[in-house]
């Protein structure tokens, strides 16, 4: 694995508690939904207790819907087994000031059982094994994550009160790539990019995007592991800056009928000298043959992996012709209406997933993206022909269009078995499930408006 150099060292917080500097620290995993969860330290106690024993936390906190109601299906956690604890343990690489609360440093833990054996459905535990399958072949990953969100005038708990309807856009026409519409919002956007660089992530810009108020901030790639542990402190971070600017911003993949948010993912390897596995200046396109059977797996497992990139009844209203969201499982090079493009040159020649939206789990993404890369290296699986015109009217496959259309398929696909165990197949299996049962149940605003006086 690459140097992972802690943004601050746990010397370095001795020193910032001593002095006063630093009275808080935040330990946290990522859940299922790609959220932060876990719980706030005083320091000193942090330092003398936590750090070397971790804390505990209730398991039903990998087993619960978005509202954290605890629901049935779940092997791992359930009334039946009591709800019992696992180990939150930080990992000291991690550990990072968080500049938008005073006198805070943040860790990011790994989830084990009181045995000490790892909980094998954990987002950041399903990714680590991928990696550790890449470092058998004596492989790296690199990766990079492009993240859209849509920024409102309004606090979030007014839009809470109005329902989510009425809320006033930080920009009120297509503001993509435009100087102007990103500076009405600059003081926003610079802080979070500002006190988000201190905290350790490499900020590299900031641009506008297509919907009403919509911008991307994008980070610097960095081993896969570093940059999911980044990307779901980004999202909590910039939440968490809007909320204190009397903003609200959302990541939700669609939230109306213009364009989604997204969250185009850009993967790369490197061997044990650090030079691009993918690249080859000789090869079509620029690609090794490695890259030829790694891009094939992509195309080979994206339907029945697709849960990982849409994990949400929201994600597959993205999916539209025309919409920058891939409908169609082609790869093409430089082709934004594929859902994988190969761009770049040299040891930054990669490809980029355009499937997953602002809601995608990075961990579980990137993990699905090495694991199809691998079945294809391994089958030695051939590449199809590249879609050089519009693949929205192309004949390839269709992504799913729906949640249930794409859990199903994970549910039986024999090749998540094999990459992922089938605990992690019953598990995600589950929450889809959760997710969709929810959905069915509910009624929504658009049914009382064409049904209440009409039917």
């Amino acid at each position: 694995m690459a140097d992972r150099t802690p943004p601050l060292s746990v010397g370095e917080l001795r020193g910032l508690v001593d002095t006063g500097d630093i009275d808080t620290v935040v330990l946290a995993f990522t859940d299922m939904q790609g959220r932060l969860q876990g719980k706030r330290f005083a320091a000193r106690y942090f330092l003398d207790e936590v750090l070397h024993h971790g804390t505990e936390g209730c398991n039903y906190l990998l087993a619960v819907d978005v509202e954290m109601d605890t629901v049935d299906g779940y092997a791992m956690a359930s009334w039946d087994h009591g709800y019992g604890d696992f180990v939150l343990t930080g990992d000291a690489d991690t550990l990072r000031r968080t500049p938008w609360h005073p006198g805070t440093a943040m860790i990011t833990a790994d989830l084990t059982w009181h045995d000490g054996s790892p909980v094998v459905a954990s987002p950041r535990q399903i990714l680590r094994r991928q990696l550790d399958r890449l470092a058998e072949r004596g492989w790296s990953a690199q990766a990079g994550t492009e993240l859209e969100f849509m920024v409102f005038r309004d606090t979030y708990e007014r839009a809470w009160d109005q329902g989510y309807r009425g809320l006033t856009p930080a920009n009120q026409y297509n503001s993509d790539y435009s100087v102007l519409g990103t500076g009405r919002i600059e003081p926003l956007l610079r802080r979070i990019r500002n006190e988000l660089g201190a905290a350790g992530l490499a900020v590299e810009s900031a641009k506008g995007e297509c919907n009403l108020g919509q911008h991307e901030i994008v980070f610097r790639y960095a081993d896969a592991l570093t940059t999911c542990d980044q990307h779901a402190l980004y999202k909590t971070a910039a939440k968490e800056i809007a909320a204190q600017e009397g903003y609200a911003l959302t990541f939700m993949a669609k939230y109306d009928e213009r364009e989604g948010n997204s969250c185009h993912i850009h993967l790369s390897l490197r061997d044990a000298d650090g030079h691009a596995v993918l690249a080859d200046r000789q090869g079509p396109h620029g690609m090794s043959a490695t890259m030829r059977h790694f891009l094939a797996g992509q195309l080979a497992a994206l339907r029945e992996f697709t849960l990982l990139y849409a994990p949400n009844i929201n994600s597959y209203k993205r999916f539209r012709p025309g919409s920058f969201a891939p409908t169609a499982a082609a790869w093409g090079p430089d082709n934004r209406t594929c859902a994988l493009r190969v761009i770049g040159h040299g040891k930054s020649h990669r490809l980029e997933n355009r499937l997953p939206g602002g809601d995608v789990n990075p961990y579980l993404a990137v993990a699905g993206m090495i694991a199809a890369g691998l079945h294809g290296v391994d089958e030695r699986l051939d590449l199809p022909e590249p879609c050089t015109g519009n693949a929205y009217t192309g004949a390839a496959p269709h992504v799913p269009t729906t949640l249930r259309e794409a859990a199903a398929l994970w549910e039986h696909s024999t090749l998540a078995r094999a990459a992922f165990g089938d605990e992690v197949v019953e598990h995600y299996r589950t929450m889809a499930r959760v997710e969709q049962d929810a959905y069915d149940t509910a009624v929504t605003d658009w049914e009382r408006y064409r049904s209440f006086e009409r039917m």
